[in-house]
């Protein structure tokens, strides 16, 4: 494929987590167009097996306006932050579990045509119960789901776990 070029990029918006910039490219024969993209921080999601079963959080999305069950997951948002101490940590906050083993499954880019974001999934075995340690509104609200990792693989493909991230992860969790 012929190479694009990025010639030119403005910051419009910075919301802290997220900035939105106006960038310019230019394709192979020389035309140009501006293009909008929406910088996020990279973040982690992890599969948590207990057994047969996954762990689950469902919780309020206020894009969608309704809860959804996904995998655990957060922003690689403290500076220098390794993954799977992120990982590690979001298992705690999340849903209440520590791991005794994490395993890097992939990783993923959610929406290529708008965000830059990547979300490095992993899968987590020998977990054990401890204090949930919830951050931020829509997660001191959220319900703890765990089911058999069978029934979450039937779940993505029936469309109700419909996150992205959470059905990458528990159909690569259910080929391992």
């Amino acid at each position: 494929m012929a190479s694009f070029h990025t010639t030119g990029s403005k910051n419009i918006a910075d919301v802290g987590f997220a900035r939105l910039d106006e960038v310019t490219i230019q394709a192979p024969d020389g035309t140009q167009a501006l293009r909008y993209v929406l910088r996020l921080s990279n973040a982690v999601a992890v599969v948590a097996l207990d057994g047969a079963d996954v762990v689950l959080i469902q919780q309020y999305r206020a894009p969608l306006g309704e809860a959804i069950l996904e995998i655990p997951a957060g922003v690689l948002d403290i500076p220098g932050e390794d993954p799977i101490a992120a990982a590690r940590r979001e298992l705690v906050e999340e849903v209440g579990y520590s791991a005794g083993h994490l395993e890097h499954l992939t990783d993923i880019v959610t929406s290529p045509g708008v965000t830059d974001e990547v979300i490095s999934l992993y899968l987590a075995e020998g977990i054990e119960p401890v204090p949930r340690k919830p951050e931020g509104l829509e997660e001191r609200y959220a319900t703890v789901v765990t089911m058999p990792l069978a029934e979450a693989v039937e779940q993505v493909r029936l469309g109700r776990i419909k996150d992205a991230k959470s059905a990458v992860g528990i159909l690569l969790a259910a080929h391992q």
